[in-house]
């Protein structure tokens, strides 16, 4: 409609209005609306413009990393007070977008009909002495070469990493490397038996 809108406003000169409001299929009411409203959107671009220039100055500042709710709260902290759905409308007009973290992959599948394993240290994350109380973990991290998985040891008294391995899977030997390290480290407790 803004195309027919303008052409009626570009030809007022040289035909009547209500004329070319019949040809065009336009009621002369909303012509004249669009024609008042002009000012009004004129301003909201103006005001659109400035706020993609401090979008603008945001996201290069964040290394082009920060999306709408970073850039939002960044706005609010300096005092801006903006509709966080207009930031999303100016960002998308503009072609501006933050960096999106990819999904986390799952390392394990777990068996539906497998026994669950036992909990050796009874969901007490407490350690007096050091060596008596290991716990472990595995994650994986994206490199030019393809993933890599990490298996850590951490000693419960001291937080510190007691064992850990690399490698480009993630069997059990993976993991088997990480506790020969702390093992080899040396001042680890006897293991016990489950009670």
């Amino acid at each position: 409609m803004t195309v027919l809108y303008r052409l009626i406003r570009a030809e007022k000169a040289n035909y009547p209005v209500m004329l070319l409001c019949r040809v065009l299929h336009v009621t002369r009411s909303s012509c004249y609306a669009w024609r008042e409203g002009e000012a009004a959107r004129q301003a909201r671009q103006a005001a659109d413009d400035a706020l993609a220039h401090e979008i603008t100055v945001l996201h290069i500042a964040s290394r082009k990393t920060y999306g709408v709710p970073r850039i939002h709260a960044e706005l609010r902290r300096l005092g801006r007070r903006v509709n966080r759905k207009r930031i999303a409308r100016v960002m998308r007009e503009r072609d501006i977008r933050g960096v999106t973290r990819r999904k986390r992959r799952s390392l394990t599948r777990p068996d539906a009909k497998a026994k669950p394993a036992p909990d050796l240290i009874g969901r007490d994350f407490h350690a007096e002495h050091p060596g008596t109380k290991l716990v472990g973990d595995i994650t994986y991290l994206p490199t030019a070469e393809g993933w890599l998985y990490l298996a850590c040891w951490s000693d419960l008294a001291t937080r510190e990493v007691v064992g850990y391995a690399m490698a480009n899977h993630h069997r059990a030997e993976l993991v088997v490397d990480a506790l020969d390290m702390a093992h080899g480290r040396g001042g680890l407790a006897r293991m016990r038996g489950p009670q």
